[in-house]
């Protein structure tokens, strides 16, 4: 079986345990290999014409390229075939760069979710009802998945590989109870059958994954627009999902914040979004225009900058951080910090922070199969210089849950926040403020 070339030895250990419980076709014939071989030309071309670095960090692209065919055509599976393209584009390692494969026609559910918390991942919460429920708790150590032990340079590919690449009808871990204790689970995964579609001509691309994404975005449209808790005139806690706002929805909320001495922006687990609904927040908090940074694209660097609007938030400023806080919302941090305009607080952030585009495509006639990539055009160096990738926003002040205030729902992070503003909230009731809600099913 050749593994060594597969996403790193992450991906290699992976496929060494998982292979045959792979969810893709067995059938691998002429036909099916040249699909594979149209997704690697599709993709590595735009690669090359749009890529940010045209030196690639180094990497002969074109000779990875010819590597990449070679080993599809010696591909005994659709899988291990999928894996050389997604490895090509992980081989510039880049948070921005990757491969998004063709749809699968099942949905997976694991119940449960786990995040880094430091330079340990922990189980964060479960599903109720779940397979998991009786197997998992929120507070459990996660010290391997699958064999891989999780680690802050290599969750965000292991997560890409159990959601996107290979999702698993049974997922095996290790796990160390808060106490101490070392156990091992099986967690079987909870599988919807999605809509089978057929390619209806010109009228528009469909496919298993697009409705999908309207089902999440269904799911998530309620989370979308900021939540707000108020404590008086002395504190409103902000909490921002995604930068995905609309011009009169950024109006709203800095007109909400005026009212108040000051503001906790919580950023944590928001995984950025629209560069405008950046500028238009950072506009509202800095009273005189600001940089943000500089868009390093290739043979060309352009400055971004926040205008301010002169009308916004003048109070104190408390950004809350965690390890899946990514992009936009680790620039907004960042800018905070080097301008002095208030205090970060919580977990160092992801260090995923460049400007992509997605590129879509499709192959067959009848039944199409439907794949996509995302490709960095450009990095962002902020104003002191540096580009946030692989390095992430260092909290002013760090905060982190411990095992029982998982397992107790509390949250520390946003009670230290509320304290520095001279406003007491427990862990207790911080934890209560912001409810989680599972997608629908």
């Amino acid at each position: 079986m050749r593994l060594k070339r597969v996403l790193s030895c992450c991906v290699s250990a992976f496929l060494a345990c998982c292979l045959p419980q792979l969810s893709w076709s067995q059938k691998f014939g002429s036909f099916e290999r040249e699909q594979a071989q149209g997704m690697l030309r599709d993709v590595a071309s735009d690669v090359k014409k749009h890529y940010y670095d045209p030196t690639f960090h180094g990497v002969d692209w074109d000779a990875k390229v010819r590597e990449t065919k070679d080993a599809i055509d010696k591909a005994d599976s659709m899988s291990m075939a999928i894996a050389d393209v997604a490895a090509v584009l992980d081989g510039l390692h880049d948070s921005h760069t990757f491969f998004q494969p063709p749809g699968r026609t099942y949905a997976y559910d694991y119940g449960f979710e786990m995040q880094m918390i430091g330079d340990r991942c922990y189980v964060i919460r479960v599903r109720p009802g779940a397979n998991a429920e009786n197997k998992v708790r929120p507070s459990d150590e996660i010290t391997k998945v699958v064999d891989i032990v999780p680690t802050r340079d290599n969750f965000a590919k292991l997560s890409y590989i159990l959601t996107v690449l290979w999702p698993q009808q049974e997922l095996r871990m290790n796990l160390r109870a808060s106490d101490g204790t070392d156990r091992q689970v099986a967690v079987s995964a909870k599988i919807r059958e999605l809509p089978h579609v057929r390619d209806q001509g010109a009228s528009g691309i469909l496919g298993p994954d697009l409705y999908e994404r309207m089902r999440q975005k269904d799911n998530g449209e309620q989370f979308r627009h900021p939540r707000f808790i108020e404590r008086g005139d002395d504190l409103l806690i902000v909490k921002l999902a995604v930068f995905a706002l609309t011009p009169s929805e950024v109006d709203s909320m800095i007109a909400r914040m005026r009212k108040h001495n000051g503001v906790v922006l919580d950023l944590r687990a928001n995984p950025g979004g629209n560069v405008d609904t950046l500028q238009a927040l950072l506009g509202g908090i800095f009273d005189s225009d600001v940089k943000i940074g500089d868009r390093v694209g290739r043979g060309s660097v352009s400055p971004l900058a926040a205008k301010s609007r002169h009308d916004g938030f003048t109070g104190k400023l408390i950004v809350l951080v965690d390890s899946q806080s990514s992009s936009a919302s680790e620039l907004l941090a960042r800018v905070v910090q080097i301008e002095k305009r208030g205090q970060v607080v919580g977990d160092r952030s992801s260090g995923r922070v460049m400007e992509a585009r997605h590129y879509n495509y499709k192959a067959g006639v009848g039944t199409v199969i439907f794949y996509g990539a995302s490709i960095t055009e450009a990095d962002i160096k902020t104003k002191d210089g540096q580009s946030l990738e692989r390095r992430g926003v260092s909290p002013d002040t760090v905060v982190l849950p411990t095992a029982p205030d998982l397992a107790k729902g509390r949250d520390p992070v946003l009670a230290q926040a509320a304290a520095m503003l001279n406003v007491k909230i427990t862990p207790e009731e911080a934890g209560t403020l912001f409810p989680y809600e599972w997608p629908k099913e």
